[in-house]
């Protein structure tokens, strides 16, 4: 099977390599046609959070708000590096590392997506650019909800307009703006001895 597109999976291919949606569940219409909020199922592997599911939740929605998809059902998985460089290698035919990648699940009858960032990227890109790793980890779960909303980060314009949707989202949160370039700092992952 040829990688997917955008970071996006096969439809049906999702649940290989653990990749599959955890969120199984719909949401449902209660009172009078008030939507529930989005199913977000969060599951942390190979760390000890250092963010509540709840907060992870609550970024999640105010993503997929924004991107005007709150009916999605998601899934968010984070990982060490090595699980997500595998993911990338497998899909997108990438071994580099990165810091998050989208999956969109949906089928005709339903729309459900997921998002794998990682915890030990987070953590050592918000110690280098000195902000709290907990933001650094919600900017991963906001940008890869956005590519699930459709929004684009290759071309000049498009990825402007995702920079700009991803502040406001942050903003909502109560996170403070990072004017520092994002996609031009590198830091480099310690080598194993």
């Amino acid at each position: 099977m040829s990688p997917p597109r955008e970071g996006r999976a096969p439809r049906a291919a999702g649940r290989r390599s653990g990749a599959g949606p955890a969120a199984a569940r719909g949401s449902r219409a209660r009172g009078a046609g008030v939507p529930r909020p989005a199913a977000v199922d969060v599951r942390w592997i190979g760390a000890r959070p250092f963010a509540s599911e709840a907060e992870i939740r609550r970024t999640a929605r105010a993503a997929l708000r924004e991107g005007r998809r709150a009916d999605l059902r998601l899934s968010v998985a984070l990982v060490p590096d090595r699980a997500l460089a595998r993911l990338h290698a497998e899909w997108l035919g990438d071994p580099a590392p990165t810091d998050v990648l989208s999956f969109d699940l949906s089928d005709g009858s339903s729309s459900a997506g997921e998002i794998v960032a990682s915890h030990e990227c987070a953590r050592r890109t918000a110690r280098a650019r000195g902000v709290d790793p907990r933001r650094e980890l919600a900017l991963y779960v906001v940008h890869g909800v956005l590519h699930l909303c459709g929004h684009d980060d290759h071309a000049p314009r498009q990825r402007a307009a995702m920079r700009a949707a991803e502040r406001r989202v942050l903003a909502t949160l109560g996170w403070p703006d990072d004017d520092a370039p994002h996609d031009e700092i590198v830091v480099r992952r310690p080598r194993a001895s």
